[in-house]
């Protein structure tokens, strides 16, 4: 019998969808992860993070000579930077995703867009399953996960 490779989440320079594009992080997008991350609207959810750009950038450095993640920037067709998504924390048949942000102002569709787009590229790498985490509070979210078919498999007080 032949055992099949490993899934593992991989860097992708341009994922293309339909009305949207994943194009990996680079170090210029940094003002714009930024701006994202300290909108009080959007990171009531989020890791907190510092308003310097510079360690931003660091990080995106950080991630660029890493392995095991791909972190996106979610664009129109036109190029506009709409949002942020990331793939991470590979166990197995099962990758998470998180990170994912949308600036105000995004269309409708970009959401559904990148989740299709994220497991269309987890099936292509051979996974079978997702999981994440969400704040209990994110009831946004864990709605839009659950309508996607996810199950909650355990909950702690916070997610």
């Amino acid at each position: 019998m032949i055992k099949k490779p490993k899934p593992r989440i991989r860097r992708v320079a341009l994922l293309p969808g339909r009305t949207i594009l994943l194009r990996e992080v680079q170090e210029a997008d940094a003002a714009f992860i930024l701006s994202l991350r300290l909108d009080p609207r959007k990171n009531r959810y989020l890791s907190p993070v510092v308003d310097d750009v510079d360690r931003q950038r660091e990080w995106i450095r950080g991630y660029l000579r890493s392995e095991g993640q791909a972190y996106f920037i979610i664009c129109g067709l036109d190029g506009e930077s709409l949002g942020t998504v990331r793939l991470y924390d590979a166990i197995g048949d099962s990758f998470s995703w998180g990170s994912w942000i949308l600036k105000d102002g995004a269309p409708a569709t970009a959401a559904v867009e990148t989740a299709v787009l994220v497991y269309s590229v987890g099936l292509y790498w051979g996974f079978r399953h997702a999981h994440f985490q969400v704040h209990r509070g994110n009831t946004s979210v864990l709605a839009f996960h659950e309508r996607f078919g996810a199950r909650r498999t355990a909950e702690t007080e916070e997610e």
